[in-house]
């Protein structure tokens, strides 16, 4: 009994050790058992999400869902730990009759370095060192680990806080488009698709080196990195779709790795996609909602060459390369439920519309911002390919922008 306690016990420890090694050391996804105390976290806040009835309580209670994973985790390794040395310690038999009792006491008294209870024997005295240094590199290693993810972290959550002033929140694509015609901003597109590009190649590699950032939820509520990123690669895709000879080809380039980071993401979550969609397939985004954001894009004067109809086609071809991913995405990380983003496991029926600013102006006049404008006259709209658009009048003064 005591060899087969032994050869368990050095079994038991090998396994933490790899478990330890594969998530907090090796840059790649870990799955399997070794998440199995983070899933089993994560189903049961989901589940505690479900009875709230208010999208911001559901928020609250999945914000603690990664925090309280990652400390589970940790948990569940010393206990593991603690474990393995105990049927070590009770295998060589270094703890005479006292038995199993004895054995997980010293294994605790070593791996969290209490010191109360100690071997006489030498065997048990190198298995007491090697379980203190044991207890040490685990909680070293998890402190480590954690500035790693909140460094990640806070760069993708500068990106989306930046994106609120741009997008609303939730974030929207038509809304990115809509208010940079209306304050003449149009010539910024392309800076803002550079930086996402970029931002997409960070979020494609440290989301897929450490699949806990995926779960870390916005601060702001309404904020979700996977909804800006969708709504930036809608605004890219609309752009080329409605006016292709005067869109930015940095536009381009963010739909590119915009949906080769879902992809990404996906594979690391074992979320089935096409690599290789066909453009002409149908999507979930109903065209009439494309027609409507195509229609306030011409009101307001946003340099459009094709139709509504043409536009759809072109932006159908763009959209098919990410739509599912993102939508399952979305659903999965129980996103906030943004306007063309999918359905939600947690929030059915529900569509959170982008906030938008009150245009305050001087003298108390005041309107929503949506509204805030006339549409602008001789400002470009359907104009032919390879012409220019006039510039935008300023603002008024005071405007909020």
């Amino acid at each position: 009994m005591r060899a087969l306690a032994l050869a368990v016990g050095v079994l038991v420890l090998l396994f933490d050790a790899a478990n330890v090694i594969r998530v907090l050391i090796v840059p790649r996804a870990a799955s399997g058992v070794a998440t199995l105390p983070m899933r089993g976290v994560r189903g049961g806040f989901r589940g505690a999400a479900r009875l709230a009835r208010r999208y911001r309580t559901k928020d609250r209670i999945l914000a603690l869902s990664e925090p309280v994973a990652l400390i589970v985790l940790l948990v569940t390794w010393l206990v593991v730990a603690v474990l393995g040395y105990t049927l070590v310690l009770w295998g060589i038999g270094a703890t005479g009759r006292v038995g199993l009792t004895h054995a997980f006491t010293e294994a605790g008294s070593s791996i969290f370095t209490l010191g109360f209870a100690h071997g006489t024997h030498n065997t048990s005295q190198v298995v007491d060192f090697l379980a203190a240094g044991t207890g040490m590199v685990l909680v070293a290693l998890q402190i480590a680990y954690l500035p790693t993810i909140y460094g990640a972290y806070n760069r993708r959550e500068t990106f989306v806080t930046l994106l609120e002033s741009r997008a609303g929140a939730p974030a929207w694509g038509p809304e990115i488009l809509i208010r940079h015609q209306l304050v003449g901003l149009v010539g910024n597109l392309p800076a803002l698709f550079s930086d996402w590009e970029r931002w997409g190649a960070d979020v494609a590699e440290s989301h897929t080196s450490y699949p806990s950032l995926l779960y870390l939820r916005s601060p702001r509520a309404q904020n979700s990195w996977v909804i800006s990123l969708v709504a930036v690669m809608d605004a890219a895709a609309i752009a080329l779709a409605v006016d292709p000879d005067g869109a930015p080809i940095e536009a381009r380039m963010c739909l590119r790795m915009g949906f080769t980071c879902l992809r990404d993401i996906a594979s690391v979550l074992r979320i089935p996609f096409d690599p290789d969609p066909d453009p002409d397939s149908p999507i979930a985004l109903d065209r009439a909602e494309f027609v409507a954001a195509y229609e306030r894009l011409v009101d307001i004067g946003y340099p459009t060459v094709r139709t509504a109809d043409d536009g759809w086609n072109h932006f159908r071809g763009w959209r098919v390369n990410y739509e599912q991913v993102a939508y399952t995405l979305a659903s999965v990380l129980d996103a906030p439920p943004a306007r063309w983003s999918g359905p939600r496991r947690l929030f059915r029926g529900e569509s959170l519309a982008p906030d938008r600013p009150v245009d305050r102006q001087p003298g108390g006049s005041t309107s929503p911002y949506w509204q805030s404008r006339t549409p602008l006259r001789g400002s470009g709209a359907h104009r032919p390919p390879g012409t220019h658009a006039p510039p935008v009048p300023p603002d008024p003064p005071g405007a909020i922008t």
